[in-house]
């Protein structure tokens, strides 16, 4: 961005020095939305120097502006960083006002070569922003970034450098009329690689991860979300060398189970008593009602030919936009919401243990979605087998300051073996 010439202040910001903004910052809270057009941009008065971003969010059309953020990034910033502070406020005022879809533009060919994947991140700063911008874009199931002008971006300019005059006249860090920040982590001294495991991920919570065992919609290849059938007879048995595994696994000393949670529908509660039979310790399943299978609404019972001759063009958006919803039940936006939220309360009940989950397919993907740190496309890339086990880990962090998940098993059926 092009900086404009710091403007003297008479007295300094503890004495409440008015500050004339070049347009009035909007706070006005406005309903969710779908989509949304971002422009931000970024500058640093010495680079390092004074520092500030300005933000400005407009409606799916383009015509009405939703939100301005400006922001005093601080007093010894580059302009990178301030412009990946401003990648960051759109991308968090996005996140809040519930869009899907996002195309976000700005006039850094740097952040947006780099976070585009095109150019490498060798700053250690930029590493840690955009480590946090990446999080929040693989919650949105549409997102684009890209490169333009700076005559195209002068709204977002002129924030930025009411961010700059601010943090000149002593401002905190933090958005201008806004709340005050959390403080934000401190960076580590050095960046981790891939191939260093001498840091401390923290303290590990483990999710075993149990699809439950075939019902007769399952063998009629139906949809089967809030319709509740009972397991069949080879989902018995599947449930029987599900539940057998486990047991050897701890008997083997592999694996503890430290709980046992269930979707309340009928089909995961008769799978997840068969293991806790055989488990050690007398475990008691706790149902789960975020647990529940994705609401497929009217093409609950129907085949997939079925559901397609109904609703032609909506089943086809369905199999690649996550924020479609069948006729009368839910995205699968809005059910990767609230298994994330489940499992985020998991991890703090049982902060440090093992977690049996008896759920359903999509409620599956989604916890190996975000084990996998991934963006929305990857629930149609993955094939969950009845009675199928696999298993992700969640830290918080530890001395990384760097919460994260890993995956570590995947539709294993190889207990299934010989059943029918």
């Amino acid at each position: 961005m092009r900086c404009r010439n710091a403007r003297s202040a008479a007295a300094s910001w503890s004495a409440r020095t008015p500050l004339k903004l070049t347009k009035k910052v909007q706070v006005t809270r406005v309903a969710q939305v779908s989509k949304v057009n971002i422009y931000a941009d970024g500058g640093s008065r010495g680079n390092p120097g004074v520092a500030g971003s300005g933000t400005v969010v407009y409606s799916g059309d383009g015509q009405t502006i939703l939100k301005e953020i400006v922001y005093v990034v601080g007093t010894k910033h580059t302009n990178n960083v301030a412009e990946y502070h401003g990648l960051l406020r759109g991308l968090e005022a996005a996140r809040e006002l519930g869009a899907a879809e996002v195309e976000f533009y700005m006039d850094s060919k740097l952040v947006v070569e780099q976070v585009n994947g095109r150019w490498k991140i060798k700053h250690p700063d930029m590493q840690k922003l955009a480590l946090e911008a990446r999080r929040i874009i693989n919650d949105f199931d549409s997102f684009s970034l890209e490169w333009v002008p700076r005559a195209k971006n002068k709204v977002a300019d002129a924030l930025s450098n009411d961010a700059m005059d601010a943090a000149a006249s002593g401002h905190p860090e933090g958005i201008v009329g806004g709340a005050e920040p959390e403080p934000a982590p401190e960076t580590p001294e050095a960046p981790v690689t891939a191939g260093d495991f001498s840091f401390d991920r923290g303290e590990v919570t483990s999710f075993v991860l149990l699809r439950h065992g075939q019902t007769e919609m399952t063998r009629a290849k139906q949809y089967a979300g809030h319709a509740d059938p009972a397991l069949d007879e080879t989902g018995r048995r599947q449930a029987a060398a599900a539940a057998q595994e486990l047991a050897h696994r701890v008997e083997r000393g592999v694996l503890r189970v430290d709980a046992i949670v269930s979707s309340p529908l009928r089909r995961c509660k008769e799978t997840a008593a068969v293991v806790a039979k055989v488990l050690p310790g007398e475990l008691e399943v706790r149902e789960v009602p975020e647990l529940i299978e994705v609401d497929f609404g009217a093409w609950d019972g129907k085949t997939f030919a079925e559901a397609h001759a109904r609703d032609p063009e909506l089943h086809e958006r369905w199999l690649t936009d996550n924020a479609a919803t069948p006729p009368g039940g839910e995205s699968l936006q809005t059910l990767h919401r609230r298994v994330r939220a489940a499992r985020q309360q998991l991890q703090r009940d049982f902060a440090g243990k093992t977690v049996l989950v008896v759920t359903h397919v999509n409620p599956i993907k989604s916890f190996l979605r975000q084990g996998l740190d991934a963006g929305p496309t990857v629930f149609h890339r993955m094939f969950l087998s009845p009675a199928s086990l696999s298993t992700v880990d969640f830290f918080d962090g530890g001395n990384t300051g760097q919460p994260g998940g890993t995956v570590t098993s995947f539709n294993d059926c190889g207990h299934l073996a010989g059943l029918s």
